[in-house]
């Protein structure tokens, strides 16, 4: 469980973050901006969760060895 808790406040923290400035970028401040940023938020967030979970190990290790030889 421990090794959860860095993947889900991580992906929660990108998603939020790039959701909301794609959604801007894309469609403005306007009018329905909170629905259309919040329907891009929910479907993102369980893939950036999932992709975290699977791969942060991975990634880890990988930048730990490429910050060796650099």
């Amino acid at each position: 469980m421990k090794k959860a808790v860095f993947p889900f406040f991580m992906s929660l923290y990108m998603a939020f973050f790039m959701t909301f400035v794609i959604t801007w970028i894309n469609t403005g401040l306007g009018e329905g901006f909170l629905g259309r940023w919040w329907t891009a938020f929910y479907i993102a967030w369980p893939i950036a969760a999932c992709l975290m979970l699977v791969g942060v190990q991975r990634i880890r290790v990988f930048s730990e060895k490429l910050g060796q030889k650099l």
